[in-house]
């Protein structure tokens, strides 16, 4: 069974909660809950961990390569723009990166510096984005 970490960046916590003519209204709770459910329903290991602080966010990913994480779906959120020692401590793991978006970054002129890290990144779908991007992680994991 794959294990899989999904890091939710800074101010993802708060989803369903601001601006939601960007991010819709589902809250962080009810993401979580999807997505759990299609961890269960495709038969793999689903950690999620949201964090505001870059520092904790590098803790956890390190930790993760210690205990067997085999694959990265993240949304740095926050940390898009100056996550730069986040990005560092992703290219050093051993497992591959994939990277998500509630909205479509590239349309707000958002640069991610964390992107360049990542095998590839799905963004733009609402929350499906999040489904897409485990998907993804899975299709590398399974060949």
């Amino acid at each position: 069974m794959e294990n899989i970490l999904l890091v939710q960046g800074a101010n993802m916590s708060f989803l369903g909660r601001r601006e939601a003519h960007l991010y819709g209204t589902t809250t962080a709770a009810e993401l979580d809950a999807m997505l759990l459910a299609h961890a269960k329903a495709n038969a793999y290991r689903l950690e999620i961990f949201y964090t505001h602080v870059e520092g904790e966010a590098i803790e956890r990913l390190y930790r993760a390569a210690d205990e067997g994480v085999q694959g990265l779906v993240m949304n740095p959120a926050g940390f898009n723009y100056a996550g730069y020692a986040l990005r560092d401590c992703v290219r050093a793991l051993p497992f591959p990166y994939v990277e998500v978006h509630i909205t479509n970054v590239a349309k707000r002129g958002i640069h991610s510096v964390l992107a360049e890290a990542a095998v590839g990144a799905v963004f733009g779908f609402g929350v499906h984005s999040y489904v897409l991007g485990l998907e993804a992680m899975l299709k590398l994991l399974r060949g």
